[in-house]
């Protein structure tokens, strides 16, 4: 979910100044980009960084990709929920998951919606009554609005809720079909439907 701490922000600049890379850039994928690093020496970076960085589960252009996440309670003063801690049970239950294509899930701590969660397919963010839940939003070629799918929710209830949410694209989707075209072609209302 980006988080990093002091001590491996330093170790990551210490092995850009030894391989004489030009620039270092965290990609939204929450992936660490080595600008300008000579490819032979690839090898010896990932084995220097490889014990002062977090783990992110590994994904292929089809998959639940990583959690991203706003700073949310307590570290933003307009978050109403702890979505670090969402992110990290939404990625602990489902990552493992076989999808029929590229799921994206964006956490955020209030109404501004950091994280984009409208265009993502999976979408979350928190009110004082709880989260609110969007699915099949899509920020690709043919972008979508996705559906809010219920609100309100307490912690265990949104992770039954994106397990139903996640159990019908499974189902119903071609191989490789995005979640947000997925509702277009079949309609929310059949998803609404299948998750009561």
């Amino acid at each position: 979910m980006g988080i990093v701490s002091p001590d491996q922000l330093e170790k990551m600049a210490q092995v850009a100044r030894k391989y004489k890379v030009e620039t270092l850039k965290i990609t939204t994928g929450q992936h660490l980009k080595m600008l300008g690093a000579n490819p032979d020496d690839l090898p010896l970076i990932m084995e220097e960084l490889g014990g002062s960085l977090p783990s992110a589960p590994a994904h292929a252009k089809i998959g639940m990709h990583n959690v991203q996440a706003c700073a949310g309670s307590p570290l933003c003063s307009f978050a109403k929920g702890d979505t670090l801690e969402m992110g990290k049970k939404i990625q602990n239950v489902f990552a493992d998951l076989a999808v029929p294509g590229k799921v994206k899930v964006a956490v955020s701590g209030c109404a501004f919606n950091c994280c984009e969660g409208y265009v993502r397919d999976l979408g979350l963010f928190a009110k004082k009554s709880g989260w609110t839940l969007i699915f099949g939003g899509n920020a690709a070629g043919r972008p979508r609005i996705g559906d809010v799918i219920a609100d309100k929710l307490s912690d265990e209830a949104v992770i039954e809720l994106v397990g139903k949410c996640l159990g019908y694209y499974c189902d119903n989707a071609k191989k490789g079909e995005r979640s947000g075209h997925l509702v277009a072609r079949l309609g929310v209302d059949s998803l609404l439907q299948a998750i009561k």
